[in-house]
């Protein structure tokens, strides 16, 4: 099992905007890949200097072998999308390996 972790600082003017849009939009377009089995969407409990306001998703596969599948088919197309907030967030990408699950 991975994770593919998302964690996303979004600045406070649009936050509404893009978080309604990553529970309606995003997220279901990245779950219809079929790709995924789930995602998880947390809100960090921090205060970052920069300000604005941090959401981790994760994104749980099989391997890291669909997960590259998503990189070559999927993301460039889904990573576009963003476009109308760019400028307003900064991302980072992890990918986990699940080791133990109790």
């Amino acid at each position: 099992m991975y994770i593919y972790n998302v964690t996303i600082n979004i600045e406070e003017s649009i936050h509404h905007e893009w978080l309604e849009w990553m529970k309606s939009e995003h997220i279901p377009d990245m779950l219809a890949t079929k790709k995924f089995s789930k995602a998880l969407m947390t809100r960090v409990q921090i205060n970052e200097e920069m300000g604005g306001i941090t959401y981790s998703i994760q994104y749980r596969t099989d391997s890291k072998s669909t997960l590259d599948k998503y990189y070559s088919e999927d993301a460039p197309r889904l990573r576009t999308q963003s476009k109308r907030f760019e400028g307003k967030f900064v991302a980072f990408r992890t990918e986990l390996e699940v080791i133990s699950e109790q």
